[in-house]
């Protein structure tokens, strides 16, 4: 078989590298070289990791670099959702979509472009697979071979408690990490299954702006190419079934997203109830029940932003003592399954499914595995943002969550507005939120929406980490003006609650005994 045409064979598996141009040529021989022969297997293993997304990239690599022999086994593409269909091409397709933004409002700025600018999609849609394709290099099959990493591309089984078979070889290990991750599943939506449909791991594959596209599901993936494409110029329609959008973040933040994806142009049809799809002549029909009203509507495509299933499927799991479930692989604090021989990692095993967490993950999975260390996931303080326009970024717990459990909180609030660089930005809209132990500076959790929020937010981060209060934060000069400022204000805040009645009084007997 020629190479080009086991390459079109590897491109029927994979339609996220469609269309078969330059860039995707690049990204396949990059992430599943059609000429790669996988090496003989090593007598056995420290490690055998079977996914080559972010978690177990991390952990192979972080592996190998202490010495240890690792054996890395991937069915698909090197790189995994993120850089193929996640992160990497969703963030490429937002910042165009911003660009055009700041081009629609530059008026506002006294900046005067000609009439007539426009979005080419096709254009935007080429950017995204030459920038995808040119980070692919770091993810490749070629440089975790140079790491001296043994690489084996194929469907990974496990045939004993301690050896997997891929390709018809053998793999012997001490310890093995299934880091496989996660894939979209369709939701039970009656007709779905009638038409044909976007997900993520499709959608980046368009060539053509659809001009009307309906998004299923208010959450980060749904919201971030609903305001994308309505950026673009498509009619979309956002269909959640709770209320609002984001139902998971603080609402004050969703609110402020929702209005500035009103001004993009995104209908949203929330608390929807008995949505049906089916075909039409005239495109794919939505018929959905919105606050007490019933809309039909009728769009070119349809893209499903909810609904994750495990990559679990042939792995054999059942056969060396794994328990995994409809949400994935069981695993103890310390990543370990219910086989102490193999361990997890990443989207396939955890709640929070982020390339960052499952990088924080895969370090813990190196310590516990190779060393007989004893990290725990329950430490890890996690930070997340949603990459709409303003973004929205968290860590810690939320005002619902303290209530929940019964913790007495302060919370300090601050308004985008009242920061001097939001201002001279024209970025004012967004707040802070700041959630503290009551009566003390701890800092339990921040919630932030702003233009820059997922950048922001490591500030507060660290701050937990390090078990620094606001009290530290007022003390930190922070470069003016910035917009990270705003944290500042919010310590800022937190000094002047402390002074209370008395000592507001005490400091006014010491003054005029000074005078």
């Amino acid at each position: 078989m020629s190479q080009v045409s086991q390459a079109s064979k590897i491109i029927e598996q994979i339609p996220a590298v469609l269309p078969f141009d330059e860039h995707n040529e690049q990204l396949l021989a990059n992430g599943h070289p059609s000429d790669w022969v996988n090496p003989d297997p090593a007598k056995r293993y420290n490690l055998v990791v079977i996914g080559a997304g972010t978690a177990g990239l991390v952990v192979a690599a972080g592996a190998a670099g202490l010495g240890a022999k690792v054996a890395l086994v991937e069915r698909s593409l090197m790189g995994g959702d993120c850089l193929n269909v996640g992160c990497v091409p969703s963030k490429a397709l937002i910042r165009c979509a911003k660009a055009y933004a700041e081009v629609r409002d530059v008026g506002e700025f006294g900046v005067r472009v000609p009439d007539g600018v426009s979005v080419d999609f096709p254009v935007i849609m080429e950017r995204m697979r030459r920038l995808r394709a040119g980070i692919s290099p770091h993810d490749s099959v070629a440089r975790f071979s140079e790491l001296g990493i043994d690489v084996f591309l194929g469907q990974a089984k496990f045939a004993s408690r301690d050896t997997v078979e891929v390709g018809g070889k053998t793999l012997r290990f001490a310890r093995a990490v299934i880091a496989t991750g996660a894939r979209a599943a369709a939701p039970p939506i009656k007709g779905l299954d009638t038409i044909d449909y976007l997900t993520n791991e499709t959608v980046f594959s368009l060539t053509e702006l659809p001009k009307r596209l309906a998004v299923i599901g208010a959450g980060p993936i749904g919201c971030e190419m609903a305001q994308s494409f309505a950026r673009f110029g498509s009619e979309v329609y956002l269909i959640e079934s709770m209320h609002g959008i984001m139902p998971n973040e603080d609402p004050d933040m969703a609110g402020v997203v929702k209005k500035a994806m009103d001004a993009d142009g995104v209908k949203l049809l929330c608390c929807g109830k008995h949505l049906n799809i089916s075909q039409t002549d005239g495109g794919k029909k939505l018929s959905v029940d919105s606050h007490g009203n019933h809309y039909d509507v009728i769009v070119d495509q349809v893209l499903v932003g909810v609904g994750r299933a495990p990559n679990v499927d042939g792995l054999n799991l059942e056969g060396v003592g794994v328990q995994f479930d409809k949400t994935g692989v069981k695993v103890n604090d310390h990543l370990q399954t219910t086989n102490p021989k193999i361990y997890a990692a990443g989207d396939i095993c955890f709640p929070y499914k982020f390339t960052h967490t499952a990088d924080a993950m895969a370090r813990i999975v190196i310590q516990n595995a190779l060393f007989f260390g004893r990290a725990k996931t329950s430490t890890l303080t996690i930070p997340w943002c949603t990459y709409t326009d303003p973004q929205v970024a968290h860590v810690g717990i939320y005002e619902k969550n303290a209530k929940e459990k019964g913790i007495a909180i302060d919370t300090i609030q601050i308004d985008m507005s009242t920061v001097d660089r939001a201002i001279l930005d024209g970025e004012t809209q967004g707040l802070l939120k700041v959630h503290l132990k009551k009566g003390s500076d701890q800092i339990l959790g921040a919630s932030l929406v702003a233009r820059h929020a997922g950048d922001m937010i490591s500030e507060m981060t660290l701050a937990m980490v390090a078990g620094a209060g606001l009290g530290t934060l007022a003390k930190t000069i922070h470069p003016y003006p910035t917009q990270a400022e705003v944290f500042k204000k919010a310590a800022d805040a937190y000094s002047r609650t402390r002074l209370t009645p008395f000592v507001k009084k005490l400091f006014n007997t010491i003054l005029a005994l000074r005078r």
